[in-house]
């Protein structure tokens, strides 16, 4: 008889998810939190605080929570649509998680599925944009980038996971614990969507259809008027670590080892439980981790182990036999609208951009 998957512990998230206990403590500090984001957001909207304009367009692709909404597969999908217009687009981020003079996963991961789009990382993203106008872009794709608001922006575009649309999972069949950090992962209040150009409901299909409905009717009411798109992150093959790709669903019936060291572990196994893979471990680590061998002991010896793109580029240089899965970020419905406000972007000396 096959043995029932092995469980894993609890990741920091589900940890918070949890009510009651000590971890109600967290509820002092999260209100000193808020009043420091409310004294911030009302410097920038009065315009106490200034914010650089570069000299070409940018476009945020950010959220509202501590990681977890899928932006690297959905910065990837803006640079192509920016490309297929006839932009020069460049990749601006913080680099946040990356060792000293090297880059953080998201950027390896980056260089491999756009290999020709600049990408510059600094935590000063004004000093980093006029790095990327340097090599020659007229357009810059700033990633996670709406909290960032000492860069002006001309199109803010927020993502929203709709498995965890405020950050934490549901536990024990009770609403999501929806809190600013650190007793949740908001790290702005649900009102800061107001700010958004148009809202991009990620990973539509793993939710219920009345529970999909029902966060698009919270979503309209703390961004009206923005258009509302709902977007998927489609496996679109299964890729060995030597660079050869399968179709993802060679991996239905076949039981699987996986890693990952993400903001939303569970986004993919769901993932891989949808091609009809049977998830017999899953070890999950903090977001960023840095592994070492260690990490994977007793992974993949007995089955092939599976993870991420963005943990495939850390396990590479471990020589660690693993395949991963390549998601294609789609937009399957509102997709006019998001065009439509990427058609409008002004080029580079627009006059309209300083109105």
């Amino acid at each position: 008889m096959t043995p029932p998957p092995a469980a894993r512990p609890p990741t920091a998230a589900e940890r918070l998810a949890r009510r009651g206990g000590a971890i109600e403590l967290l509820r002092a500090p999260a209100l000193l939190f808020g009043a420091l984001v409310a004294l911030r957001r009302a410097a920038y909207d009065s315009g106490i605080a200034p914010a650089t304009r570069l000299d070409v367009p940018v476009v945020s692709i950010g959220n509202l929570t501590a990681g977890g909404t899928g932006k690297t597969p959905a910065a990837v999908w803006l640079v192509r649509e920016l490309l297929r217009r006839g932009r020069k687009p460049g990749l601006l981020s913080r680099g946040y998680g990356a060792a000293p003079g090297a880059e953080n996963d998201e950027a390896r991961l980056l260089a491999r599925l756009v290999p020709d789009v600049p990408h510059v990382q600094d935590p000063r993203r004004a000093r980093g944009g006029v790095a990327l106008i340097a090599r020659g872009v007229d357009a810059i794709v700033l990633d996670d980038g709406f909290q960032h608001r000492k860069l002006a922006r001309d199109l803010d575009l927020v993502l929203v996971d709709a498995t965890r649309p405020w950050g934490l999972p549901a536990v024990d069949g009770k609403e999501p614990v929806c809190a600013l950090l650190p007793r949740g992962l908001l790290r702005e209040p649900r009102t800061a969507l107001a700010r958004a150009d148009a809202i991009l409901v990620t990973r539509s299909d793993q939710v219920a259809p009345g529970e999909l409905e029902a966060l698009e009717h919270d979503l309209a009411h703390f961004a009206a008027g923005r258009p509302l798109a709902r977007a998927v992150h489609a496996p679109r093959a299964l890729v060995e670590a030597s660079g050869r790709e399968h179709d993802p669903r060679t991996l239905a019936g076949r039981e699987i080892d996986v890693v990952s060291a993400l903001g939303n572990p569970q986004a993919l196994e769901r993932t891989l439980r949808s091609l009809g893979a049977v998830v017999r471990e899953h070890r999950v680590f903090p977001d960023h981790h840095r592994y070492v061998r260690e990490d994977l002991a007793g992974l993949g010896t007995e089955r092939p182990l599976v993870t991420s793109g963005k943990d495939a580029v850390k396990l590479a240089p471990l020589g660690v036999p693993h395949s991963w899965i390549d998601v294609e970020f789609r937009i399957t419905s509102g997709a006019a609208p998001i065009a439509a406000l990427l058609d409008a972007l002004p080029r580079a000396g627009d006059p309209r951009r300083d109105a």
